[in-house]
């Protein structure tokens, strides 16, 4: 098994559906351009608020992506 390295990125994704889905649109987009994602922590979730309700979640995460060789 050989030795890997990792660098990070801190990336924030936005969804009106729920904050899963903000994550989710986050590594996808962040794939296209990165290669290598292979784990990712949150590290802050927010969101505001209309008429008495949740308007749009933003969650904001670390995402760890494999050096090549």
């Amino acid at each position: 098994m050989s030795d890997h390295v990792y660098k990070l990125i801190e990336i924030t994704g936005s969804s009106p559906e729920s904050s899963d889905k903000a994550v989710e649109v986050a590594l996808q987009k962040a794939s296209v351009t990165v290669k290598n994602i292979e784990w990712f922590q949150v590290t802050e979730t927010r969101g505001h608020m209309e008429g008495g309700r949740i308007a749009h979640w933003q969650v904001t995460l670390k995402a760890g992506f494999r050096v090549d060789d």
